[in-house]
C-alpha cells in the first residue's frame, strides 16, 4: 500500500523540499540568477541584510500588515457572521453579497482599488469634493504613513468574506438549547455572545487568526499592484523585497538569504501563535 504513496512523495520531493534546500545552499553564493558561475560567500548575504536595515523595514512592515489584517478581518467577518446568523428575510442573498469581494482575484482587486483611492478623481476624493471637502489634497497611496493602511484595508475587504463564512460554520455548531438557558437565566445578547458563543467556536477562531496571520506575512500582491513598495520603502513587505532583490537587482543569493530568514521568522510566528491559540481554547 506504500507505493500508492510514492508519486505524492516524489512530487512532494521535487516541488518543495528539493527547491527549499536548493534555496539554504544559494543563500551563501553571490548567484545572480543568470550566470550559474558564482562563488561561496559565506554569511556576507546575512550580514549585509542586516547591515542595510532592509530585513529590520520589511519586517516591520510586514508585521505591522499581519496585525492589521489578523484584528480587521477577524473583527469584521465575526460581526457580519453574528448579524448573519439570524433569521432575517434575504440572508442568503446578503451572505452572498458579503462573500463576493473573496472571489475576485488580487490582481483585479488591486487595479479596482486604485482607482478608489486615486487623488483628485478617485471615488473618496470625488465622495470628499462632493460633501464640500477638498478631495485633492486626498492621497493615501501617496503618503509613506498611510501607504501601507490603505492596502491592508484592502486585504481585509477582500478576506472577510472568507473569514465570514468560517464563522458563519462555527456558529451555527453551537446548541440553541444553550442558548434558551442562558436567557432563562437571564443573560441578554451581549452576555451570550460572550459567554456561551466565543468559548464554543474558539476552534474557529483560532483557524481564521492562523489563516490571516499566513496571509498577512505572505503579503506581496497589493503591495507590487498598488504602490511598488513605495512611497519610499513604506510598504515594502517581506516577500516584495525578496522578489525585488531577486528580479529586479538581479541579486539571487542575497534574495535566498532573505527568504531564508523570512522563512524562519514565519514558523517561529505560526508556531507561537498555534501554542497561544490551543492554549486559549483550553482556558476556555
Amino acid at each position: 500500500m506504500y507505493l500508492f504513496a510514492v508519486p505524492a512523495l516524489l512530487l512532494f520531493c521535487v516541488f518543495w523540499v528539493f527547491p527549499v534546500l536548493q534555496l539554504f545552499y544559494y543563500s551563501i553564493t553571490n548567484f545572480n540568477g543568470i550566470n550559474y558561475q558564482y562563488d561561496f560567500v559565506g554569511f556576507k548575504n546575512y550580514i549585509t541584510l542586516f547591515r542595510e536595515g532592509t530585513m529590520t523595514n520589511s519586517i516591520k512592515n510586514t508585521l505591522i500588515y499581519a496585525v492589521i489584517i489578523v484584528i480587521g478581518s477577524n473583527l469584521l467577518g465575526l460581526c457580519v457572521a453574528m448579524v448573519l446568523n439570524i433569521k432575517i428575510r434575504g440572508k442568503a442573498f446578503f451572505r452572498t453579497c458579503a462573500y463576493v469581494p473573496a472571489l475576485f482575484s488580487a490582481i483585479v482587486v488591486g487595479f479596482i482599488w486604485s482607482y478608489v483611492y486615486m487623488p483628485d478623481s478617485g471615488l473618496i476624493a470625488s465622495f470628499l469634493t462632493l460633501i464640500g471637502l477638498d478631495g485633492s489634497k486626498f492621497n493615501l497611496l501617496g503618503n509613506y504613513k498611510t501607504a501601507l493602511y490603505g492596502i491592508a484595508a484592502v486585504e481585509i475587504w477582500k478576506s472577510f468574506g472568507t473569514t465570514m463564512i468560517i464563522y458563519l460554520a462555527g456558529l451555527q455548531t453551537v446548541d440553541e438549547s444553550l442558548l434558551e438557558a442562558g436567557r432563562i437565566d437571564g443573560c441578554n445578547e451581549w452576555q451570550l455572545i460572550k459567554k456561551v458563543k466565543l468559548p464554543l467556536i474558539s476552534s474557529t477562531i483560532t483557524i481564521n487568526v492562523i489563516l490571516n496571520v499566513i496571509a498577512g506575512l505572505k503579503a506581496f500582491d497589493y503591495s507590487f499592484i498598488m504602490t511598488n513598495g513605495g512611497p519610499g520603502k513604506s510598504t515594502n513587505t517581506l516577500m516584495f523585497t525578496i522578489y525585488k532583490i531577486a528580479f529586479t537587482d538581479q541579486m539571487m543569493g542575497k534574495a535566498s538569504a532573505f527568504s531564508v530568514v523570512s522563512f524562519i521568522v514565519i514558523i517561529l510566528i505560526t508556531i507561537f501563535m498555534l501554542i497561544f491559540m490551543n492554549k486559549r481554547e483550553v482556558e476556555l
